[in-house]
């Protein structure tokens, strides 16, 4: 259950996380607590599932890196291990399972194309895949998202 705190700890953090050396004291003077109180209640909101990850995102494209958006149909069998094989990869930055064919899709950064065809073409060899589609992107549109926790 999300308490008061949780819910302005998570408002504050999705977009405005404070660029300093100590970020979750700003965030603890901001919020009236102590920088050990923030880091604990993060861990904890990270251990239950309601954060993923807590870092910068970057425009890819303007660092050089090349970026695919992947789909998979894998053998129910296997989208255990298959998705732990791409999960290995640093540049995955989404993987989910869905219903229908192709039944896992996850997004892949690479500093160059040469790496992202190595990582596919070694995905699209692992047991239990069946077919791989490659959809890279041809114009990107940037959405963002705040969930605002009342």
């Amino acid at each position: 259950m999300l308490t008061a705190f949780d819910k302005a700890l998570l408002n504050i953090i999705q977009t405005n996380l404070p660029l300093d050396s100590r970020p979750f004291l700003v965030l603890a003077n901001q919020l009236g607590t102590t920088e050990s109180v923030v880091i604990e209640r993060l861990r904890t909101l990270k251990e239950n599932g309601y954060i993923r990850r807590i870092g910068p995102f970057f425009d890819s494209v303007k660092l050089g890196y090349a970026g695919t958006l992947v789909a998979v149909q894998v053998d129910a069998d296997y989208v255990e291990s298959v998705a732990e094989a791409i999960n290995a990869y640093t540049g995955v930055t989404h993987n989910y399972e869905r219903e229908g064919q192709f039944n896992l899709w996850f997004t892949l950064l690479t500093p160059d194309i040469e790496t992202q065809r190595e990582i596919l073409s070694y995905i699209g060899n692992l047991p239990g895949v069946i077919k791989l589609l490659d959809l890279p992107a041809s114009k990107k549109f940037k959405v963002s998202v705040q969930f605002t926790l009342e």
